[in-house]
């Protein structure tokens, strides 16, 4: 029980804070990004910018918890199927963790290995836009989706020499982690309606 408990107040901290630590984070890395920049290929540069542009990104989306409330309130019509646990391990494991790898992966074996993160942000970025014009209406996040995530994922994909493998690989992983947060709101929707019908 106490276990639990702990693991609620993590929870409730983070929830609070992760936010302004990304604002953080991202004027760190790119104050960084110029002493970076001189032993570092331009390539591999495009991809470890990918972290903090993101977290600048996620600061406009979450900021308030905006995001979330978003897709619960006006996509899903005021059912709950994105929760407050799934934006953390959402944003903080899989977007820094995939980020982070996509930059070891490209000093390591090349930029090619790295093309999820230009893949991601573009993903992402269609998905805010496509929003944007069914809906007629801004959604948080949009603004950076469009001024820097467009032009940073297509930058990166023009400097980066990679084979069809490389691009279909990492095109295929940053759908395949979008599309996973689909399938876990449509799980929690399901998991809700099935406790409603059972009780």
């Amino acid at each position: 029980m106490n276990r639990q408990l702990g693991g609620f107040v993590v929870i409730a901290w983070l929830a609070r804070h992760w936010v302004a630590g990304a604002g953080f984070m991202a004027a760190a890395l790119l104050a960084l990004a110029p002493a970076l920049a001189h032993g570092l290929d331009l390539p591999v540069l495009l991809i470890l910018l990918h972290s903090p542009v993101y977290m600048v990104h996620q600061v406009e989306e979450h900021a308030g918890d905006r995001f979330r409330r978003f897709v619960n309130d006006r996509l899903l019509h005021g059912r709950d199927g994105l929760s407050v646990a799934a934006v953390l391990v959402v944003n903080l494991p899989l977007v820094w963790g995939v980020n982070l790898a996509a930059f070891y992966a490209a000093v390591l074996c090349g930029p090619a290995a790295g093309l999820v993160a230009p893949y991601a942000v573009l993903v992402n970025g269609v998905i805010h836009l496509g929003a944007a014009l069914r809906l007629r209406a801004y959604n948080p996040g949009l603004a950076t989706a469009v001024l820097l995530f467009l032009p940073l994922g297509l930058a990166t994909l023009a400097a980066v020499e990679a084979p069809a493998g490389a691009h279909l690989f990492g095109l295929g992983l940053a759908v395949l982690l979008h599309a996973l947060i689909v399938l876990y709101i449509g799980w929690r929707l399901a998991s809700r309606r099935g406790r409603i019908v059972s009780g």
